[in-house]
């Protein structure tokens, strides 16, 4: 019975693994909106693609559009001329502030769209530089004073002094009795 078990527990773990690679393969092919790939890198937004192969008679591989959440169709958004090869072609657009977008691609050669896919462009974290000035040390770096330029008193001293006697005294008196507990 217990063979049985871990049998089935090692086939299925198996067919985990083996279908893990083809599920993580499957997941840029959904995320890339029917034909185009759209990332962000701080204010700037960028579309690829390979479904506009084609030239149109003017030279042109298509346009994409990039519309706000307000803007409906293809032509109220900011449109850029994709530029490439007959392999990849890409577009993008600068300074985009933060908020939703939608990116389509409309390949020129017969007027299809390559693509639609949403996008979230996020507020670019700025870094937070802080400068104090502070005047420097008259006296430049006391090497081997260990920041001990202040002239400490006799009644000072003998208290540290006490203090370090009581604790070798207490240190000896511990080990003494650990050696020993029926004594004092």
């Amino acid at each position: 019975m217990r063979n049985s078990q871990r049998l089935l527990r090692t086939v299925v773990t198996t067919a985990a693994a083996a279908a893990l690679p083809l599920a993580l393969a499957a997941v840029p092919a959904a995320a890339q909106g029917n034909g185009i790939s759209v990332s962000t890198s701080g204010s700037t937004v960028s579309v690829t693609t390979t479904a506009c192969n084609q030239t149109s008679s003017s030279g042109s591989w298509g346009t994409a559009s990039l519309l706000n959440s307000s803007q409906a169709n293809f032509a109220q958004g900011r449109q850029v001329s994709l530029s490439g090869t007959t392999a990849l072609q890409s577009a993008a657009w600068s300074n985009v502030s933060p908020g939703t977008f939608t990116v389509i691609v409309q390949c020129s050669f017969n007027n299809s769209t390559a693509g639609r896919q949403s996008i979230v462009v996020s507020a670019p974290s700025t870094p937070t530089i802080s400068a104090t000035s502070s005047p420097s040390p008259s006296r430049g770096v006391m090497g081997g004073v260990g920041g001990g330029i202040q002239d400490y008193g006799p009644l000072t001293l003998g208290v540290g002094g006490a203090l370090v006697g009581a604790g070798v005294i207490a240190t000896g008196w511990y080990l003494r009795r650990r050696n020993k507990p029926h004594r004092l």
